[in-house]
């Protein structure tokens, strides 16, 4: 099941994806957003509607974040072996993590903004995870019970502001620069994230390729390390690094800029599509 969070004539909703498009679910429920949609436990109710006729044309909508109100976003770096290599860091025996804010995201199709402060503009294609259930403490075992399903991210960085400090969060969560989208695919479509392949495209050229299996910290670590430090909610995203490929690390560097179009592309869960546009 593929479920989606978008505006319609100046309307927010949310709705179910099918072949004929969108099933709005904000006109049959009385859950105002998918995070309380998930919070209420109502997935399956919305997934026996997708023999509904379409509301709209998937292309028809402007999209948003799939989830737009996350309680928190949770941001995983250097988690895999190939992104560690090229940037000269080791292996840490914990997750590297930090924030990123809800207000920087944008959906499938919306320009990535590039802005105005800086040209180190780069891309990070990555699988996010989105939590189903509220949890303390899950073990790993137990971990991909509370998921409620992924989608794919684009962790937009602005690398010289994300070197200002020992900090990464100035360069993680400028305006306009997280792509997530196009959907999240539920967790009945999706029994093992780890059997996952994820390729990132700018402007058509293939720039990141790996399989998930190759994550340092597994999506049941990072569940379980997450969930020690503070409780997970129905509608937190887990964002779960990116492989090796980054822009910054080529010769010379590769950086986004106004006209491009980066795609990030997850098997079994579709395509995120971002044009790139400079602030003015």
């Amino acid at each position: 099941m593929k479920l989606c969070s978008f505006t319609h004539d100046g309307t927010a909703s949310y709705g179910l994806v099918t072949d004929a498009g969108i099933v709005d679910l904000g006109k049959r429920f009385p859950e105002k957003t998918l995070r309380d949609l998930i919070a209420a436990d109502k997935l399956a109710q919305a997934g026996a509607l997708a023999h509904e006729p379409a509301d709209y044309a998937f292309d028809a909508v402007t999209h948003a974040p799939v989830i737009p109100n996350p309680d928190k976003i949770i941001c995983v770096g250097l988690n895999y072996h190939d992104h560690i290599k090229e940037t000269g860091r080791e292996v840490t025996p914990n997750p590297v993590l930090f924030g990123r804010y809800a207000g920087s995201q944008i959906g499938h199709n919306t320009p990535l903004i590039k802005p105005l402060e800086s040209d180190h503009f780069d891309y990070e294609g990555e699988m996010a995870v989105i939590i189903g259930t509220e949890c303390r403490r899950v073990s790993e075992q137990d971990a991909l019970s509370v998921i409620a399903g992924y989608a794919c991210y684009n962790d937009g960085s602005v690398r010289d502001w994300q070197r200002h400090t020992h900090q990464y969060l100035p360069g993680k969560t400028f305006a306009g620069t997280g792509g997530f989208g196009p959907w999240m695919v539920t967790t009945d479509d999706i029994p093992d994230p780890a059997k996952l392949t994820l390729t990132t495209r700018l402007n058509g050229q293939v720039v990141q390729n790996t399989t998930t299996d190759l994550m340092v910290a597994s999506v049941q670590r990072l569940i379980a390390y997450c969930s020690t430090i503070l409780p997970l909610l129905p509608g937190d995203v887990i964002v779960s690094g990116t492989p090796g490929g980054v822009g910054a690390k080529r010769v010379p560097p590769l950086w986004m800029k106004d006209g491009d179009v980066c795609e990030v592309e997850i098997s079994d869960i579709g395509i995120l599509r971002n044009p790139v546009q400079a602030e003015v």
